[in-house]
């Protein structure tokens, strides 16, 4: 049956409400009750009797998107392990000694944030406190560390297969492409986009652009020179003290081998458990991938626990109500999948992308404009909401099929949808990152936002420019493109007129 018109209503109702309510589970929720009223003809008893049976119960209890929620909650207590552990300040003291001029603080904070890739709102947690009194010491300023911290958390993130991110967004890109009977794994397509992913690997590479060439523009600019004007505290000091309790557990007792062994540990049982079937070079099967990152994480969490009760950092009971706080922490991304899954199902039943599709073939839109177009509107959404995750789950049951039809190259298309929603994430002001940022670096939130915009717009339309090159062209020559064009802006950067934004 054709739906026409009526099959929009579900994503935009979840797009409006998103944008309005800034609250995407219930937005998605929403979405879901008017695409099975479409469908039960408008009575409402069979509505809720359908969204509940033929959609939250059959994406519960499908195998794949089970195995997802289960490594999803693994993963979470793993990190709430790793963010509390005091590795991760353990290893800042360690190299707080030879961190002495303003390239070496800026590489170094950009460096932690790549290394904290497994959270990315533990990075402006975890390296904003660890880097500011540095930053105050050499007279960089607050609104620096913010965009640093801010530029390497879901930039990062989003480029990784193995955490929370990549297994969200995979299970996203599989309910697409079982709908769609593609035959490509989940894996792989995530994979093959990440050359594609230009909006993060522009946001990555421009912060030791910046440093090394000192080329600072726009409110950044206006900020640095503020800084520098300032008197230094004479009782500033990098303070790395925690309080011991009286059986002598204190975070002072962490070691910078807490950080880095039991990332090798998931690491190690990732390859042990898929390098008989050619990891990472063949294509492994989702589900051994899927119990093998599990398997992983859990001896990973295991081991990091050993070494918080071993080096007297928590007892037990304390270290163990901190991996049961990470499983609980997983609980929103749960439902969030649950209900994108069924939304997504519920799409694809109505054939709102195949309305979308034929509506742009009518009026003759090029298919090689695909890209750019999700790549800006899911920006648009995702500035709107502040939420990129919302956004991906809103954007891949369109975009997928809109690629399926114009012939586009899926990852493409998929890395289109992560770069927007990124992009808007990355300007919006009602961010978490965006907020978690500021308060990392104590920079005032509508300084941050100021100061980063410039260049996030920068990096936003250099990205725009590199998908509309890569729909014609389908290569990902696009991504060199836009990261050789962003190397010449920085170097004219401080010639740029002072704009107030």
């Amino acid at each position: 049956m054709n739906y026409g018109i009526l099959s929009l209503l579900p994503p935009l109702l979840a797009v409006i409400l998103a944008i309005r309510t800034k609250n995407v589970i219930f937005s998605l929720f929403c979405g879901g009750l008017i695409g099975a009223l479409i469908l039960c003809g408008g009575n409402p008893w069979l509505a809720i009797k359908s969204v509940i049976g033929d959609y939250y119960f059959v994406q519960m209890t499908d195998s794949y998107n089970a195995g997802v929620i289960v490594l999803i909650v693994f993963i979470g207590g793993f990190i709430k392990l790793m963010e509390d552990s005091g590795g991760a300040q353990a290893f800042a003291k360690s190299v707080n000694h030879f961190v002495n001029t303003k390239l070496k603080a800026q590489l170094c904070a950009w460096l932690g944030g790549i290394v904290i890739f497994f959270s990315d709102l533990g990075t402006p947690l975890l390296v904003g406190p660890l880097f500011r009194p540095l930053f105050d010491k050499l007279k960089i300023s607050r609104e620096k560390l913010a965009w640093i911290l801010d530029s390497t958390s879901s930039p990062v993130a989003i480029l990784i297969p193995f955490i929370g991110w990549g297994v969200y967004i995979m299970g996203l890109i599989q309910a697409e492409f079982e709908n769609l009977s593609i035959n490509l794994s989940d894996y792989d397509a995530f994979i093959q986009a990440i050359p594609f992913q230009v909006y993060a690997l522009l946001a990555i590479l421009m912060i030791p652009l910046v440093a090394i060439t000192g080329k600072d523009f726009s409110q950044m600019k206006k900020a640095e020179e503020r800084t520098q004007e300032k008197p230094l505290d004479a009782q500033l000091e990098n303070d790395f003290s925690y309080p011991v309790d009286e059986k002598g557990y204190s975070l002072g007792n962490a070691k910078p081998i807490m950080v880095i062994l039991p990332i090798i540990m998931v690491f190690a049982t990732l390859f042990i458990n898929l390098s008989p079937q050619g990891f990472p070079f063949a294509k492994i099967g989702g589900n051994d991938f899927r119990i093998a990152l599990t398997m992983g994480y859990f001896l990973g969490a295991i081991l990091l626990f050993a070494m918080i009760v071993g080096f007297k950092v928590k007892n037990v009971k304390d270290a163990f109500d901190v991996y049961l706080k990470g499983l609980k922490s997983m609980t929103d991304v749960a439902i969030t999948l649950i209900l994108a899954w069924s939304l997504g199902a519920m799409i694809s039943t109505l054939g709102t992308a195949d309305f979308i599709i034929q509506g742009l073939q009518n009026i003759h839109f090029s298919g090689a404009l695909i890209p750019a177009f999700i790549f800006l509107f899911g920006a648009f959404v995702s500035f709107s909401t502040g939420s990129s995750w919302g956004t991906f789950a809103i954007m891949m049951p369109l975009a997928i099929p809109m690629a399926h039809t114009f012939g586009i190259s899926y990852a493409i298309c998929i890395a289109a949808v992560l770069s927007g929603g990124l992009f808007g994430d990355h300007c919006s002001p009602i961010s978490d990152t965006t907020i978690l940022s500021s308060t990392g670096a104590e920079c005032d939130l509508v300084e941050h936002v100021k100061t980063q915009l410039p260049y996030a717009l920068i990096n936003g339309i250099l990205s725009f420019i590199a998908f509309i090159i890569a729909g014609i062209t389908g290569s990902a020559f696009s991504t060199l493109l836009a990261i050789v064009a962003l190397f010449f802006v920085i170097i004219i950067g401080n010639k740029m007129k002072k704009t107030s934004i």
